[in-house]
């Protein structure tokens, strides 16, 4: 056994995620984090718990994003992170942006004429600036006619709103909606 490993044995399990999604380039899966940690992944996810409850009130918070996790600086640091890096001020968005990002983000993975029939406006414009931006992503094609493609949200967009997951949405209910629950516009 190395000195490695005897430290390694030392460390709580939340230390060894935390360390994992640190130097991790991508955000990481469970599945992941227990293959490289040689643990089970229900101790991954207990680890998560107690590392999320470690970050209250740090810089750093735990971000989840379809069960891909990382570690993201708190957006409350954002405009001193900005000025550290001398980066510009984040771009607003257009109220036709987060018309779009609120309906990708609710009904993900969602289709740009399901999208369309809920704004009553075109968003193939919309679409191309939020996919420029990476605030949202394409996530595959539908099943019906033409194969349209699905959209969903990406992880820069929790990072742009500060929200861990999509949990954290508040909670949101259409009467009536023109798109099936599969993200294709009914007939």
């Amino acid at each position: 056994m190395t000195a490695h490993s005897n430290e390694a044995e030392q460390l709580s399990i939340e230390a060894l995620i935390e360390a994992v999604l640190f130097v991790s380039s991508e955000p990481v899966t469970i599945n992941q984090m227990s293959e490289a940690l040689d643990r089970k992944s229900s101790e991954i996810e207990a680890g998560l718990k107690a590392l999320n409850l470690s970050l209250i009130n740090r810089g750093l918070k735990l971000q989840n994003n379809a069960g891909r996790y990382q570690l993201t600086s708190d957006p409350g640091a954002a405009v001193q992170i900005e000025k550290f890096l001398g980066l510009e001020a984040t771009a607003k968005l257009s109220r036709a942006a987060i018309e779009t990002m609120t309906i990708v983000a609710y009904r993900q993975p969602i289709t740009r004429p399901a999208i369309d029939a809920i704004r009553g406006v075109s968003s193939d414009g919309v679409l191309r600036s939020l996919l420029q931006k990476g605030l949202v992503e394409e996530q595959g094609r539908a099943e019906g006619p033409g194969r349209p493609i699905l959209y969903g949200i990406t992880v820069d967009f929790l990072q742009h709103f500060g929200i861990s997951s999509l949990d954290e949405l508040p909670p949101f209910e259409l009467l009536e909606s023109p798109v099936e629950p599969n993200g294709i516009l009914k007939e």
